[in-house]
């Protein structure tokens, strides 16, 4: 059975890296098989790629360029590994997939939107999520987290301005693709937004079968040890 791909979007400084690990934990809990990833990451060249991109001495990157740079690095992640791991029927958690790109490099850097569709279809290789989340934060308020605590990097130092335009990026998909796009309410507690998107996971769970299977087959390990 296909497993469940799940991306998790949003501002700089929205809590994405958060709330993967938080709902990677409980899907684990209960017996789901997760992988967890990032974009630009999660490979060795995809990794190399990321410290370009995000390197502050990079900072004269013109925008096609830093938009190939994004699709390559995806398209090496989703062919070495998103597609074996739903394959083999895993939860994929993504932080960041090609909606990221759509909103930073399209609404963000005013690219054509029909160049950066067709870029998002290749680097993709074609594959869509299942699911996506949208943590919706206030820019400033993203951005005051995201470089609280570290330097910022060549993306976090465009500033306020940008962010609010990714932001408007990221309004216009959700808009765009409800029923795949979830928008959830950043600005509460930690515990609340995982409760929020908990609520979306658990349904698209049911829905693609991968709930069923869990039960059924703890349900068989019960009645083999009954045997």
């Amino acid at each position: 059975m296909r497993g469940l791909f799940v991306t998790f979007e949003g501002v700089d400084g929205c809590g994405k890296s958060t709330q993967v690990a938080r709902l990677a934990q409980s899907l684990e809990a209960q017996g789901y098989p997760v992988l967890c990833l990032r974009e630009p990451g999660g490979t060795p060249l995809s990794e190399k790629i990321r410290s370009l991109l995000l390197d502050p001495a990079n900072g004269d990157m013109v925008p096609e360029a830093e938009l190939l740079l994004y699709e390559a690095s995806r398209a090496q992640l989703v062919r070495q590994v998103i597609r074996p791991a739903l394959a083999a029927g895993q939860v994929v958690l993504c932080d960041r997939f090609y909606d990221s790109t759509t909103a930073y490099q399209q609404a963000g850097r005013g690219l054509d939107a029909r160049m950066v569709s067709e870029a998002n279809r290749l680097g993709s290789c074609g594959l869509a999520p299942d699911v996506t989340l949208w943590l919706k934060l206030d820019p400033a308020q993203g951005l005051a987290r995201a470089t609280g605590a570290h330097s910022p990097d060549r993306l976090e130092q465009e500033g306020v301005a940008f962010q609010e335009a990714v932001a408007t990026g990221f309004e216009a998909l959700a808009a765009k693709e409800p029923q795949r796009v979830a928008a959830i309410d950043a600005s509460g507690t930690p515990e609340q937004v995982e409760t929020a998107i908990y609520q979306v996971v658990s349904q698209a769970l049911e829905v693609c079968g991968l709930r069923a299977a869990v039960a059924a087959d703890s349900a068989h390990s019960r009645g083999a040890a009954g045997d």
